[in-house]
């Protein structure tokens, strides 16, 4: 349940800066990537973005991206590179709804425990590429998404195989870690994001909700508490993390997944990655002590960085791509 091949950069010691790296410096890094939009038309009158790259034909990863991302977030932005012009895969980002640079229409968001709209376009892919093989990679509040789901499905699930990376399998447990020592900072950022995006949205249209002030927004649990579980059908913040952390879910899943974690990460305390008699037989867990939430940086050299997730992340991928 270990890996030793991620060798942290000695230049970024310490998980904040591992984490911080790919959001702070390496922005904007992969220029040239051909991005191609499609639009999802959901049953419920909203809708969804998709961007891909690669050519049809190939065989198909599907990225979810996390809390407040984007395909242009730069662990998205380097996946879709690896994959398409070093792989020769399709590979797409699902925009949770309204994360794609366009308000959705609805008067709700995206959270971490709605599987519905990856059920949709899994199942409009399926039916789309007959004959091609599907996977997927879940990034942080995405890799809860997509274990929850895989759990949901279990043996009817057609994917080959997926991987999750830097997952808060235990809501709760990951909004408790963000109100300690320097995490308070990624705490004020998501939040930040949130309130702007709420006040953004609902001032284009009436709120079925009573919106709270900013003065009683401090924290991404106050959000959940006044915003995420009342837009959303849970009866509170408590009752939405219990119902969406994925951690439950992990022992019904029935194709081959891998789980990249880090033990120091800073969005999370060590306690919540799973043991091994919670793992189903086709999951893989492999946690290194180091490497921060979606970091992995290797490499000798700062002006020469390597990221691990992407020679891993591929790595196992390729073992059912390829032989599908």
């Amino acid at each position: 349940m270990s890996s030793t091949s991620f060798k942290p950069a000695w230049w970024l010691p310490g998980p904040h800066l591992q984490t911080l790296w790919g959001a702070l410096i390496r922005r904007n890094q992969h220029k040239g990537l051909q991005i191609t939009r499609e639009r999802i038309e959901l049953s419920d009158g909203d809708f969804i973005d998709l961007d891909w790259t690669g050519q049809k034909g190939q065989p198909i990863v599907v990225i979810l991206h996390g809390l407040e991302g984007s395909a242009q977030s730069s662990y998205a932005h380097g996946l879709l590179k690896v994959f398409s012009q070093h792989k020769n895969w399709r590979a797409v980002v699902m925009h949770f709804r309204g994360c794609s640079g366009e308000q959705n229409r609805l008067p709700r968001f995206y959270h971490s425990g709605d599987t519905a709209d990856l059920n949709t376009v899994i199942n409009l892919l399926r039916e789309r590429e007959l004959n091609m093989p599907i996977s997927a990679v879940g990034v942080s509040m995405g890799g809860n998404v997509l274990l929850k789901w895989l759990g949901e499905t279990g043996r009817q699930n057609p994917l080959v195989a997926a991987v999750a990376v830097s997952t808060p399998f235990e809501l709760r447990q990951s909004v408790l870690r963000l109100r300690n020592g320097f995490s308070r900072v990624y705490d004020r950022h998501l939040l930040n994001r949130l309130r702007k995006k709420i006040n953004e949205k609902f001032s284009m249209q009436v709120s079925p909700i009573a919106l709270p002030t900013r003065k009683s927004l401090r924290t991404v649990n106050d959000f959940d508490e006044l915003v995420t579980a009342p837009l959303h059908g849970f009866q509170n913040a408590n009752d939405y993390y219990e119902k969406s952390s994925s951690r439950q879910f992990i022992k019904f899943i029935k194709i081959p997944t891998l789980l990249l974690q880090a033990k120091d990460d800073p969005f999370m305390f060590p306690d919540v990655i799973p043991k091994k008699d919670e793992l189903s037989p086709s999951v893989i867990l492999e946690a290194t002590d180091q490497g921060g939430h979606v970091g992995f940086v290797m490499g000798k050299f700062p002006w020469r960085p390597c990221y691990w997730l992407e020679q891993r992340i591929p790595e196992f991928l390729e073992l059912y791509l390829r032989s599908s």
